[in-house]
């Protein structure tokens, strides 16, 4: 499958990943990563499969598949361990290659973290046939459903600015750039795939790749940064990681919604210099050298 990237700044200094979140790329990093390069990290952005400029195959998409998509690019165009720095989507993302794959990813930042499992105090476990009968249900509906149709008109008409805008706490309707870099991976012939694929993956998830499992078992450390006037995901999911991950360091902007890295880039990068600064030196000994596997 074809997996579009970019990187920003010299190969020698140390590697940090961007990863993008839901119905973007990329390029939604448009004014976060030169500061970054220029800080003295080498950036690299990576496009999720089914996102941006990479394939769109019909297939099951979840955060463990991102997560062996992002663990595999670590190692064959990294070729080092890096910190990742997620936004979204993207968070669940680094937050499950870190999980997963902790020999391969430094320490993680998330800009926001949406996951509903965050909102359920106790997971209840289902007995067998609930469980074939949401597979089944799921799984039919999203079949159903004519994505082929709707994610085109959506794409071409005034409903994706109302969209877009719905992320942001400042008007950007009339921004074209960030219109195109949304709209052109919509309009792909393949985009339908891409939603069904994930709609289906992602309600079918084991209890085991929510991010409330995965910050029960995360040891690197975590930044968390969130917009105080997120209208997508409030502001109260983020008060429930700290029963997950107490060891985190949370940062609310007031005033910012959804896409803080593109809405207020930057504190957003003050704030993320600031806490990549007093990251520990990298080990070779901290969780074993990465070795190479199979992809």
């Amino acid at each position: 499958m074809a997996c579009h990237w970019r990187v920003l700044g010299d190969p020698a200094q140390p590697p940090l990943l961007l990863l993008h979140g839901f119905a973007c790329g990329s390029g939604h990093w448009r004014h976060t990563a030169g500061p970054l390069a220029a800080a003295g990290w080498c950036v690299y952005g990576l496009d999720l499969i089914g996102f941006g400029g990479s394939a769109q195959p019909a297939i099951r998409l979840d955060n463990r598949f991102w997560a062996r998509q992002t663990r595999a690019f670590l190692e064959e165009v990294v070729q080092a361990p890096a910190v990742l720095v997620g936004h979204s989507l993207g968070s669940l993302v680094a937050l499950s290659c870190a999980a997963f794959f902790p020999g391969w990813v430094r320490a993680v930042a998330a800009a926001t973290l949406p996951d509903p499992s965050l909102l359920v105090t106790v997971a209840r476990r289902r007995a067998p046939w609930r469980r074939r009968l949401k597979r089944l249900v799921i799984t039919l509906l999203c079949r159903l459903l004519p994505l082929e149709l709707l994610v085109p008109l959506i794409a071409r008409t005034p409903l994706l600015s109302l969209g877009i805008q719905a992320a942001y706490n400042i008007p950007v309707i009339g921004d074209s750039a960030l219109h195109q870099l949304i709209a052109w991976p919509a309009r792909r012939p393949t985009a339908a795939w891409t939603l069904r694929g994930m709609s289906i993956g992602m309600a079918l998830r084991p209890r085991g790749a929510t991010a409330a499992a995965l910050l029960d078992r995360l040891r690197q450390p975590l930044l968390v940064l969130w917009g105080g006037a997120d209208r997508l995901v409030p502001i109260e999911v983020s008060e429930q990681l700290a029963r997950h991950k107490p060891d985190l360091e949370l940062v609310v902007l007031p005033g910012v919604g959804h896409c803080l890295q593109d809405e207020a880039p930057g504190p957003f990068g003050a704030l993320l210099l600031d806490w990549l600064g007093r990251l520990p030196e990298p080990s070779a000994a901290a969780f074993g050298p990465p070795r190479r596997v199979a992809t």
